[in-house]
């Protein structure tokens, strides 16, 4: 979100006519760019959380290869909608996002009934209302994930969502603030499956859900699918077999001005699409969040193992 400058205490005339003073040479500066005919640099943002901050980074370092321009970042801006409308404030050019949470926390529109018509739809509404563009997904699906410990899975036979929902014995279940409240978080959850529950689910941060788990102070933990710890722990993700969670395709949205601006940014990034499955975003989290890599070394060497374009 950026920190405030820090000035040096300055007379009160001083401190009224400094905000004139700024907002003038701002308009100077914009000007001899335009002069210039270079236009500002792109700006590429993210949520706050490790898969976002390493999508932004492989969109950032992908435009500056392809572009051979200088990129601005403002990663970790905060949740989904400090992120929408940084991005409709043109505040951002462009951030990661997920079909089901633009359709279900951005545009608030019922359960889909049709899950495969998600994206066209999310696209439609998302260029009519903000003249935002929506590029082909990247190849993965960022959907909830319901998680138990293997051991329970093979000793009860549970493989499923509907199987979970036969269990005479309630679960007690850890989910993340946000799980609480969404409309396709708990109350889709139990609309879709009244999942037996012991007692009020334990809320608690996402990072301490699989520590519940594992200390067997929960049994079930709401996640989600591309958590690194997936590639690790020895845990089962329970199959949506009623298909309660809509599909949450990640894709960049991205503002039609600054595609109008540069044109060649849609093809670099589009050149990332379909790039990506669940198991290597998976990895991708792991080498951040659990062996402590720098994200922008991550997507550095993940773009370096993608073919050449052509």
């Amino acid at each position: 979100m950026g920190r405030a400058a820090a000035f040096p205490r300055v007379r009160a005339r001083a401190r009224r006519t400094a905000p004139a003073v700024l907002a003038m040479l701002a308009g100077l500066s914009t000007l001899a760019l335009a002069r210039c005919g270079r236009p500002r640099a792109l700006v590429v943002g993210s949520k706050n959380f490790t898969e976002q901050t390493i999508l932004g980074e492989i969109a950032a370092q992908q435009l500056e290869r392809r572009l051979g321009a200088r990129v601005t970042r403002r990663l970790d801006l905060g949740g989904t909608l400090l992120a929408h409308e940084a991005l409709v404030a043109g505040d951002i050019d462009l951030y990661p996002e997920y079909t089901g949470t633009a359709w279900s926390s951005v545009l608030r529109l019922p359960p889909p009934p049709d899950p495969g018509a998600v994206f066209a739809r999310v696209a439609s509404e998302y260029r009519s209302r903000w003249k935002l563009v929506w590029l082909r997904p990247l190849g993965f699906d960022d959907t909830f994930a319901l998680v138990i410990r293997g051991a329970d899975a093979r000793a009860s036979g549970i493989a499923t969502l509907g199987d979970a929902a036969r269990r005479k014995r309630g679960w007690r279940l850890g989910v993340g603030y946000e799980f609480l409240d969404r409309p396709d978080g708990l109350a889709g959850l139990q609309r879709a499956y009244a999942l037996p529950l012991a007692g009020s689910p334990r809320t608690m941060d996402l990072g301490l859900l699989y520590k519940a788990l594992e200390a067997d102070e929960v049994d079930m933990i709401a996640a989600n699918a591309t958590d690194g710890l997936l590639s690790v722990l020895d845990v089962v993700v329970l199959a949506d077999d009623r298909r309660s969670f809509p599909p949450y395709e990640a894709a960049f949205v991205v503002r039609s001005e600054a595609l109008a601006r540069e044109p060649r940014a849609r093809a670099a990034l589009e050149e990332l699409s379909g790039t990506l499955t669940a198991a290597r975003m998976r990895r991708l989290n792991e080498e951040v969040a659990g062996e402590h890599r720098r994200p922008a070394d991550v997507a550095r060497e993940f773009l370096e193992s993608l073919p050449k374009p052509r």
